[in-house]
């Protein structure tokens, strides 16, 4: 057992854990967040984001709303604000649609919309402090909406419950598209990360919008992949969503998902930070604590980074820790080794080599290996097997 004096190496709380990103907006921003954690991170933009400038339906709804003005304007990101003014700009409209706009109820979702439209010289009369669209909708419902004109910020996602129920109520709503979302150019690294779900290589995939989340479904069941993926996400791999909107497609499939209580990049990272470790497997095998993590695992608190053939055999082994565990059942664990048996005796020198405590494996002859479970762990281990 290592000396408790000597404190392991630092390292983050998402050391040893690969988690998928599937932002298109600010996923460098996400990726450095969960990199400063220790994880290993997978780029995957499930969608790309068609540019203001060459939008030609967010410029028909501006000219729409210039000619006629609504009665309430809705708007829902502080970024799909800016955009829209900036926009106007580009086409020589944006005087005349502050313009149209001063003269208007404008409804904020949150604070951050709240300074784009302060610093667009504009008002805002009202925003809930949830930062939640429900919100918004129950408070124009509850004040009657019956043929009121009402301009609503798209965010990238059409918002069919929130536009639907404002238009059974009696309004004519404007949608303002401020991004679209369409299919990413490159589809290559979407492929591999739902690769990467199927096969358990990843264990957290992120998600920042709802389209997003459609996307992803949509290329797998492309694939011929869906049922798989569902499977991954809904058992292996851990769904983190930025929010409940998000989550809803996966929702939809029956997938569990995890959100913080503040829709923001910071606290979905943490959630990561605390959901990640907490799922991780620890055991005590001859006399040192062994967390098994995504593609390392920590021995006494020290990250040892492991090839994928050796966690794939730690993780057969780890289903009944303390059990003889067969080279042919081990054979079958490893990825693509095909019959040789001997390729389990290789695979396992490395992990064990790769751990640097060669006594946590234990061989015993002619029946295979084991993890040399503590024996007072083991009767309860045992009733767990």
């Amino acid at each position: 057992m290592y000396d408790e004096q000597e404190q392991p190496p630092e390292h983050g709380p998402l050391a040893g854990f690969t988690v998928g990103v599937t932002a298109a907006r600010r996923a460098d921003e996400l990726g450095a967040l969960l990199e400063r954690r220790g994880a290993a991170v997978l780029h995957a933009p499930a969608l790309r984001i068609v540019p203001l400038a060459d939008d030609s339906e967010l410029l028909a709804a501006t000219k729409d709303i210039i000619g006629r003005a609504p009665d309430i304007a809705v708007a829902t990101t502080a970024i799909g604000f800016r955009g829209w003014v900036e926009a106007a700009d580009g086409w020589g409209l944006g005087e005349d649609l502050l313009a149209r706009l001063r003269g208007v109820r404008i409804l904020a979702r949150g604070p951050k919309v709240k300074g784009a439209i302060r610093a667009a010289g504009l008002t805002e009369e009202w925003s809930p402090a949830s930062e939640s669209l429900a919100e918004v909708l129950d408070r124009l419902l509850e004040e009657g909406v019956d043929g009121l004109r009402i301009a609503v910020q798209l965010h990238g996602e059409p918002l069919p419950g929130f536009v639907e129920s404002l238009r059974a109520g009696g309004a004519e709503v404007v949608g303002v598209p401020v991004y679209r979302w369409l299919p990413p150019e490159d589809i290559g690294p979407v492929d591999r990360l739902i690769d990467g779900c199927v096969a358990r290589n990843l264990d957290a995939v992120t998600f920042t919008s709802a389209p997003a989340a459609a996307s992803l479904l949509s290329r797998a069941q492309e694939r011929g992949l869906l049922d798989e993926l569902l499977a991954a996400l809904g058992h292996d791999v851990l769904s983190a969503c930025v929010g409940p909107v998000t989550a809803l497609p996966l929702q939809a499939r029956g997938i569990d998902t995890v959100q913080p209580e503040r829709f923001r990049l910071g606290p979905l990272v943490q959630l990561l930070c605390r959901e990640l470790p907490a799922r991780a497997r620890a055991l005590p095998v001859a006399g040192h604590r062994v967390e098994i993590r995504g593609h390392a695992v920590l021995v006494d608190g020290a990250l040892r980074p492991v090839p994928p053939a050796g966690m794939s055999l730690l993780r057969a082994l780890s289903r009944r820790p303390g059990w003889v565990v067969s080279r042919a059942e081990l054979l079958r664990a490893l990825p693509g080794a095909g019959r040789d048996e001997h390729a389990v005796e290789t695979a396992m020198a490395r992990l064990r080599s790769a751990l640097g405590a060669p006594k946590l494996i234990q061989t015993v002859v002619k029946r295979g290996y084991r993890l040399a479970l503590d024996p007072a762990a083991g009767s309860k281990y045992d009733a767990d097997g």
